[in-house]
């Protein structure tokens, strides 16, 4: 068990102005463009009325969890950057920008894991289970989204932090303590990537199947073939994303409940990489709008109805909007 009881907490000499300029800066500016994409995101949804349709619903979910992340990632850059000691022996600004920082990473979290399910069970609905997800189900997939990670979030306001006990306190992310950490990520952390990427290749092979049942059909068609090369393409981009986006603080949280040291005994170059996670967290904030909102009108225009001689509809426009 760690404990800071002997460390110093008032300074150290880890920070310079360059270096805190060097890292605030770039932070900041990121952020902020990936708040105006996400804010564009959110007016094309209202203004074209596409909220009847499940998967926008959720979409637009995304949008404002992907802003509120930018937001927050915006607020504990100025706070870096005004007080970069702050962030590391911890105060009471930057616990509570932090908690709104863990609730938009972890809803947009289950919103990607909400998408990929609606999409498997979009893709499985049209060529023969009765699944499709109706728009009060993506309603209260969104609901419960935002309350499980407004609860999971908030548990630091009301107790779990290590804001007055040093014993447990995180040398990276001060002043959440490490327990805490450690139960939010790894649970999170298998979310983020086994779901996403059990669901993403259950679309590709319900889409190889129904290519060889095609072919059994006499019907060999280059729309489909484009459709699934597509649809392997994203999946695999989606999940490199997000694995190259949370992969990160995944492995920072790991380092920071194995190290005994003190806040002041680490590495600047420990620090320079959490101020790097918090980028590259906001980069998949970036690339979520991109990915799922901004291509889909073109990638929907490319797909089109196939038939079998059998009048089976083989609904392909539904993969459009992964």
């Amino acid at each position: 068990m760690k404990s800071y009881l002997n460390c110093s907490v008032s300074s150290s000499e880890i920070w310079s102005s360059q270096l805190v300029l060097a890292l605030g800066i770039p932070q900041l500016i990121i952020n902020a463009i990936s708040a105006i994409f996400n804010c564009g995101v959110i007016i094309i949804i209202l203004s074209t009325k596409d909220l009847h349709k499940p998967i926008f619903i959720l979409f637009c979910n995304l949008a404002f969890s992907d802003l509120l992340t930018s937001s927050s990632g915006f607020w504990i850059s100025m706070l870096f950057i005004t007080d970069p000691e702050s962030t590391i022996f911890g105060s009471k600004d930057v616990l509570t920008a932090y908690v709104f920082y863990t609730i938009s990473i972890l809803s947009t979290i289950y919103n990607l894991v909400s998408i990929g399910m609606e999409r498997f069970l979009a893709v499985a609905e049209s060529l023969r289970w009765r699944c499709q997800v109706s728009r009060n189900q993506s309603l209260a997939a969104a609901l419960i989204s935002w309350a499980l990670a407004l609860f999971l979030g908030c548990i630091p306001l009301v107790g779990w932090n290590c804001l007055h006990n040093k014993e447990k306190l995180s040398a990276l992310y001060s002043p959440f303590c490490v327990d805490y950490l450690i139960f939010i990520t790894i649970p999170n952390f298998l979310v983020a990537f086994v779901l996403p990427l059990y669901t993403y290749l259950s679309i590709i092979v319900i889409l190889r199947k129904q290519k060889v049942r095609m072919e059994a059909c006499g019907q060999v068609n280059g729309i489909y073939k484009s459709a699934e090369v597509q649809v392997a393409r994203t999946s695999v981009f989606i999940w490199l994303l997000a694995l190259v986006s949370y992969a990160p603080l995944f492995a920072g949280v790991l380092f920071d409940a194995a190290n005994s040291l003190c806040p002041t005994d680490l590495h600047p170059s420990v620090y320079v990489f959490r101020n790097c996670t918090s980028m590259m967290i906001t980069m998949n904030s970036l690339g979520n709008p991109i990915i799922y909102t901004l291509q889909v009108k073109m990638l929907g225009r490319k797909l089109k109805f196939l038939k079998c001689p059998n009048n089976h509809r083989i609904h392909v426009q539904v993969l459009g909007n992964l």
